[in-house]
Formats: structure tokens, C-alpha cells, sequence
């Protein structure tokens, strides 16, 4: 089997509790650090699955890798390659599908609810789950691009989620461990302080006191994700 290359656009935003779930189901990866100036593979061929994680910069900042990102999106797209976007992986997904990438009308920072959509492509994904709370950290939200279907929402943003067929884009993060939201909470504590007007926005020590009981719900709900996901990769590849 091919490994799932798994593309990483900013030091503390790697995989996280996806990198856990693929070694336990024995599934092979490969990290492409954009951030350390790995290259984008010209074709999506070589993999199985490709996976797209947050970062800090807009899909709509003049970055030479983002449209070559986005050729290699509609490449896997073509070939049939699932592909999985978190928060900024989401939007890369939404961008290069024909969706649109703009300012969402609060930041979202910190633990909060979002709720499955009805419809039987949601209960695919979702199984049971009907609303969880998410881990968030953006200032941006997509457009569902031609042909998706709407997966969850949350008050502040609309759109939290679509899929098209084997192919899921996130807004809200999934893949969070306890190590990354410590080290978030550090490194993103004047923006949070900078946000605090936003009634979507959590205190650092908010997010950290609500971690021991949030974080074990949301990787049960990755879980499911991932699974559904991973039902999706071509075993002969």
C-alpha cells in the first residue's frame, strides 16, 4: 500500500492524533513539511490518501505552494485519492474545488459546539453523533464548492464541514492532542488576548481547563472520521 502523505504548513500543526490512529490501523504515511520547504509532488499518484492540515496563513495569500497545492488537490480529486482537509486543509480543499475562502464575521477560538447536519450523507460520517464540541482556531470559513454536501455548523461559522463523496474538508479542528492545545494556548496567547471581544473566543485557561473533559469526546469523534475516511483508500495502491 502507498503511504497517505500527510502535508504539514506550520511546525506545531502536524498530524496529531491522526498520526496515532494510522500507526494503530497499520496504515503507512509521509509528511511533507511545507513549513521546513518540502516540495509539492506534481501528481497525487504515489499515494493513497492525501491529508491536509492547519496553518496560520489565508489559502488567498500570494504563497507559491498554494496553487500547487490546490493543482495536486484536483489531481487526487481526478484519481479518485481521498482526500482530507483540517481548518486550513479544509479551505485549501474548498479553493481548489471552486468554493471560496473569506472572512468569517468573529474569530472562533477555543472548545465550542457544532452540530451535525441532517442528512444521510452526515449520518455516514457522523454515525449517532448529532452534536459535539469541536476544538477551533480561525478567522476564515469556505464556501461549499459545486457538488458538496453540508456536514456541520457551529453559531459562529456556518460551515463547519462538507464532503464530496470520499473526500472531507474540517473547519474545526479534530486531530487535537493535549500537547498541541498546550502549545497553542503558549504560542497563540496574544492573539487570543488580541480576540477576546469576539464572544466565540475562549481564554487560554478556559481552553486548558476544558481539555480533560472535551479532548476524549473529540478524539472518539475522529475516530469515526477517520475510519470513514480511511474506508475510502485504494488498498492496491
Amino acid at each position: 500500500m502507498k503511504p497517505i502523505a500527510i502535508f504539514r504548513h506550520a511546525p506545531t500543526e502536524g498530524p496529531g492524533y491522526l498520526a496515532g490512529f494510522l500507526d494503530a490501523h497499520h496504515i503507512p504515511s509521509q509528511l511533507i513539511a511545507i513549513d521546513a520547504g518540502d516540495a509539492v509532488p506534481p501528481s497525487a499518484d504515489g499515494f493513497s490518501g492525501l491529508v491536509f492540515m492547519g496553518g496560520p496563513m489565508s489559502v488567498n495569500d500570494d504563497l507559491p505552494w498554494i496553487s500547487q497545492v490546490e493543482t495536486l488537490i484536483r489531481d487526487a480529486v481526478a484519481r479518485d485519492i481521498p482526500v482530507l482537509g483540517h481548518c486550513l486543509g479544509g479551505q485549501l480543499m474548498s479553493k481548489a474545488l471552486g468554493g471560496k475562502v473569506s472572512r468569517n464575521p468573529v474569530k472562533e477560538i477555543g472548545w465550542g459546539a457544532v452540530t451535525v447536519a441532517d442528512n444521510d450523507v452526515a449520518r455516514s460520517w457522523f454515525g449517532e453523533t448529532l452534536r459535539f464540541n469541536a476544538f477551533h482556531w480561525h478567522g476564515e470559513t469556505f464556501s461549499l464548492p459545486q457538488g458538496a454536501t453540508w456536514l456541520l455548523s457551529s453559531a459562529p461559522c456556518d460551515n463547519q464541514a462538507w464532503a464530496i463523496g470520499k473526500h472531507l474538508a474540517l473547519q474545526c479542528h479534530v486531530e487535537m492532542t493535549a500537547e498541541m492545545i498546550t502549545s497553542w494556548c503558549e504560542i497563540g496567547a496574544d492573539e487570543v488576548a488580541a480576540a477576546g471581544a469576539s464572544p466565540a473566543v475562549q481564554t487560554t485557561e478556559e481552553m486548558m481547563r476544558l481539555m480533560g473533559d472535551e479532548l476524549p469526546q473529540l478524539n472518539a469523534v475522529a475516530d469515526l472520521l477517520y475510519r470513514k475516511w480511511m474506508e475510502g483508500l485504494r488498498r492496491d495502491r
